[in-house]
């Protein structure tokens, strides 16, 4: 089903009208006793998802744990696991343009990288005036019921959050987006593709809102849950090793294309040693068969989970630039 206005504007001020309790939010993940590189502001704002409980009243026995995986102490590269509070770091711009980027950064669905997937790119967009909120969200191999929906659900509840509370941030409802990285690339597909489906019982105001993106953009994405172009990694946390092909089928966005999917903007390296590029073409194809706008950019060389800091020096450097100039040319926003 497509984005309506009239129901995520009916639904925000349904919302807005809703009574809501002031409660103080989670702060964003955090390495204890770790001194921060100087000149790289840190997220002070965030946005609980599950602010009574979580869907269910599940409630597994996890630790959130930091680790920092870069060994320059200069160039943080942490990374998050034990999730049990989900949530959104915000990055807002000084001037707001009036569009907004949900991020999902990767990690495998071993853990969520909050630096180079998330807080670097989440900078560079805000300093160009897009309100961007980095999710962390929950893994779906910790003890969750329904674990493989999981990730699923905390990105359709971000989405449904983020035009709720559009007023608040200088965001139109109706514009925003969802990038992801790797295995969030896949949650940022799966966001494009099953944004309608029921993976949790609606709670309040917001669940009345649109989940569907206004564009979705997975950058090398994981998609295929099926040998040989699965993520061998990814596809055990998320669907197990011994998953039948209708599990599989089930979580592979490349099969479960609806008529009503936004637009995709698609980036993968050629030479990606880590998830082979025919995750890319795959979802290409799903898309191109339902007649879904999509615009791909396949790069010779790139390698694997460059972000923005290893893309530095190659030709896939200038990928967040094409990004921009299509979201200009979709409608999405301004580039500059």
């Amino acid at each position: 089903m497509k984005t309506s206005r009239r129901s995520i504007l009916m639904g925000s001020l349904a919302a807005l009208l809703a009574p809501v309790a002031v409660r103080a939010q989670t702060a964003p993940p955090a390495l204890a006793g770790s001194e921060l590189p100087p000149g790289l502001p840190q997220p002070d704002e965030t946005i609980d998802l599950w602010p009574d409980g979580l869907p269910g009243g599940e409630n597994p026995a996890l630790t959130e744990t930091v680790i920092e995986r870069s060994r320059d102490r200069l160039v943080t590269d942490r990374a998050v696991y034990g999730i049990t509070n989900p949530r959104m770091a915000v990055f807002r711009p000084r001037k707001p343009n009036g569009a907004a980027i949900m991020i999902t950064p990767g990690g495998g669905y071993k853990w969520v990288v909050v630096d180079k997937e998330g807080y670097e790119v989440g900078r560079r967009l805000s300093a160009l005036g897009y309100t961007v909120f980095v999710l962390f969200y929950r893994l779906p191999n910790e003890g969750w019921q329904d674990g493989a929906n999981v990730p699923l659900a905390d990105a359709q509840r971000a989405m449904r959050l983020i035009r709720a509370r559009a007023q608040d941030y200088g965001v139109d409802p109706e514009r925003v987006a969802a990038m992801g990285f790797s295995a969030g690339g896949h949650l940022c597909a799966d966001l494009g593709t099953r944004f309608d489906a029921g993976v949790y019982e609606p709670l309040d105001a917001a669940d009345q809102l649109s989940a569907r993106p206004f564009l979705a953009a997975p950058i090398y994405p994981v998609i295929s849950m099926t040998a040989p172009n699965a993520h061998p990694g990814s596809r055990a946390l998320l669907v197990g090793e011994d998953a039948d092909p209708k599990r599989e089928a089930a979580h592979s966005p490349d099969r479960n294309m609806p008529e009503g999917a936004p637009p995709f903007f698609i980036l993968h390296a050629e030479d990606d040693p880590v998830v082979p590029v025919e995750n890319a073409v795959l979802l290409r194809a799903a898309l191109k068969a339902k007649g879904i706008p999509v615009e791909t950019h396949l790069f010779a060389h790139g390698g694997h989970g460059f972000g923005l800091r290893k893309a530095v020096g190659k030709p896939v450097e200038g990928w967040l630039d094409l990004f921009l100039a299509w979201a200009q040319a979709v409608g999405f926003a301004n580039r500059y």
